[in-house]
This record gives C-alpha cells, sequence and structure tokens, in this order.
C-alpha cells in the first residue's frame, strides 16, 4: 500500500509487489553501494558518490556535523541538478519515478522532493534498500517451496545449461542459477568476460527471478551444490531442490568431449589460465597428474585432457555430490545425448517436454 510522506506530494510504497508499477526505480546510494546490490532494474544516480561520502564522514567526525551538513545539501544539490539534466529532462508529466537510498531518509528524500516538485508522481520506498534485502531474505525462505521443480542431473559435458536454455526457449519455465551466479559450476567454471556477482545480488536475481514464475506448471533447474563458485545458493531453495524429482541426461565421452572443448573454448587461447585453474586440483589429485594435464595443455592435446579431466577429476565428483544429495535419482527419467549440436540439444529438450505432457495426460 501507497501511504502519504511528510511531504503530501511524495508517495510512500513498503511493498514488493508494487515495483513493477513504476517507469523507473532510482537508487540514490554511492555507486560501490549499487553495484553489491540493489532492485532489480533500478538505476544508479548517486547524490552523493564514494569519494563525497568519505568527505562528508570525514568533516562529521573531525569538524562538526554542522560543516557536515552544510558541505553535504551542497554536493546532494549539484548532483541532483545534474541527473535532472543529464537523465530525467526529457520525460513526460506521466513519468512514474521511484527513489529510494539506504534506510529511504535524507539522500532518497532530497532527489524524491525535486521531482515532484517538477510534477512526476514521485514515490519513496520505505525503509529503503534496507528494507528490500529484509523483504528479499523472507521471501526467499518460502518461496521455493512453491514450485514443482525438475532437476536436470548428468554428469559434466552431457549438455544440462544447453538444454535449459532450449527448454526455455521453447516455452518451458527455467531457472538458471548458473547464469545468475555468472559461473559454470566447477573448478574451472569462471566466465572469462563476467566476473560472479555480490551474494546480495546473487539473491536478489534468484528473488526476481522466481517471483516471475508460476506455481502452476513445472521448473526446470540444473542439479547444483551448495555453492557455485564462491556463491551460496539459499538453503530453502537448495533443500527444495534435493527433494524433488530428477530427469537425467546421457552423453557418450566423444560427445561430452566435443560439448566442453565449445563451451571453454576460451582456455584453448589461454594455456596459461588453465594452468592457473589446475594448479587448484593439486591438493585433490596431486602434482605428478597435475603435471602430466598442464603439459597436455601446453601441447595443446585437448581431447585427451578433456577426456582425463572427464575420467579422473569431474565424473567421480559428480556420482559422489550426486548420490548424496538427491534421494530420487533412482526413479529419474533417462534422456541421452547422442551428438553435439543446437538441433540435438533442441530434440532433446522436445522430447523431454512432450514425456512430460504425456505423464500429466496420464495422471488425469
Amino acid at each position: 500500500m501507497a501511504s502519504a510522506s511528510s511531504d503530501s506530494r511524495i508517495a510512500t510504497v513498503s511493498s514488493l509487489d508494487e515495483l513493477d508499477a513504476f517507469s523507473d526505480i532510482i537508487d540514490v546510494r554511492s555507486e560501490s553501494e549499487f553495484a553489491e546490490d540493489h532492485m532489480p532494474g533500478a538505476i544508479n544516480c548517486p547524490v552523493l558518490n564514494d569519494q563525497e561520502r568519505i568527505e562528508v564522514g570525514t568533516l562529521y567526525k573531525q569538524v562538526s556535523p554542522f560543516d557536515a551538513k552544510k558541505l553535504g545539501a551542497s554536493l546532494v544539490a549539484t548532483n541532483a541538478a545534474r541527473h535532472l539534466r543529464e537523465r530525467f529532462i526529457k520525460h513526460q508529466r506521466d513519468w512514474r519515478p521511484l527513489v529510494y537510498c539506504w534506510r529511504g531518509g535524507e539522500r532518497s528524500n532530497a532527489l524524491a522532493h525535486i521531482l515532484s516538485r517538477v510534477g512526476w508522481r514521485t514515490s519513496r520506498f520505505e525503509g529503503g534498500y534496507k528494507a528490500y534485502r529484509h523483504a528479499v531474505i523472507e521471501e526467499l525462505k518460502i518461496l521455493p517451496a512453491r514450485f514443482d521443480w525438475r532437476v536436470v542431473c548428468g554428469m559434466t559435458g552431457t549438455g544440462k545449461s544447453q538444454l535449459l536454455r532450449a527448454l526455455k526457449e521453447q516455452g518451458a519455465q527455467v531457472l538458471d542459477l548458473e547464469k545468475l551466479a555468472a559461473h559454470r559450476g566447477s573448478v574451472l567454471g569462471n566466465l572469462p568476460d563476467a566476473p560472479q556477482p555480490a551474494q546480495k545480488m546473487f539473491e536478489s536475481r534468484i528473488w526476481h527471478a522466481l517471483k516471475n514464475l508460476s506455481p502452476d506448471r513445472p521448473v526446470y533447474v540444473e542439479s547444483e551444490s551448495r555453492k557455485i563458485g564462491k556463491l551460496r545458493v539459499p538453503p530453502e531453495l537448495i533443500d527444495a531442490m534435493w527433494q524433488s524429482a530428477c530427469v537425467v541426461i546421457e552423453a557418450p565421452i566423444p560427445v561430452r568431449v566435443a560439448l566442453l572443448m565449445d563451451e571453454y573454448r576460451h582456455f584453448l587461447t589461454d594455456t596459461a589460465l588453465l594452468n592457473g585453474q589446475l594448479d587448484c586440483l593439486r591438493a585433490l589429485h596431486g602434482g605428478e597428474v597435475i603435471n602430466l594435464w598442464q603439459n597436455m595443455a601446453r601441447d595443446s592435446r585437448w581431447p585427451e585432457l578433456t577426456e582425463e579431466l572427464l575420467v579422473k577429476h569431474y565424473d567421480p565428483a559428480y556420482t559422489r555430490a550426486i548420490v548424496d544429495h538427491y534421494p530420487r535419482l533412482p526413479q529419474a527419467k533417462r534422456f541421452k545425448l547422442k551428438t553435439y549440436s543446437g538441433d540435438a540439444i533442441d530434440r532433446l529438450a522436445a522430447e523431454m517436454l512432450l514425456q512430460a505432457a504425456g505423464d500429466v495426460q496420464t495422471a488425469a
């Protein structure tokens, strides 16, 4: 519900369900605060940037609160004027902005006041980012249990991530956790052009994805452990996944090798990067094995190295984890990827959805 703030022209919003009603969501916190996490779709218009916050805070502690407030007010006024001139001036009268800061205090109030005085229907999020973050944490505790999960399992290189994309393109509901985490979920899983988000941002992305799913249809998700790279999957979500029905993708070794060489092709041109990652496995496999694998990389023996990694590292690790975490795996339906191509994965997705639809009709 929206309620009046101290300025009668500015409404106050307190529910996450109302976020979609606004033309823009404006985060007035500093750039580092915004980078750590923000409301989905928000734009960053700091009224005090990182350096300015330090300057004001230092003046507050070392000189006086009054001097700090004078400096802060002048900086906020300057920045708000710049945002109005550079980012908002072209908006028409029907533009509806929602403004928030850390706790819904002076920073958001300052910009919201100016925007409302122009004549735009301006709102502030009550409690600011802190209230938003609390609400996300609470909703992540209850949302996962609402969905009928279908966990896509399979050894590394069987095309699980590509299958999720194909399922989504064919109309299925999908939660792609590795995409949200910017990581492929293994020791070699860092994406070359996309660092992982902060933990808070990862959770915001998951919350936003879950809010856009319907509990009336199954949701496909890739089998995961508790962590994807450096990020932790929310416990209520991973617990729901571990107790859910599974489907298993199988593929022969040559297909898996071809798929992985394509998916991890950035390593083919950066041997040093690959060998640095392989060093992380020394404690597990010993120096002799890692040295052998690193020499294979230097000699560009890619198919041989890929098969070695599959058979000696990934398959044993995946088998242990999947058996421990997914008790409904023995009842899973199994599908085979016989060749590696986009068409083959599309056909596999279609087969899976057709069989799922048949199961629904049989049950009815």
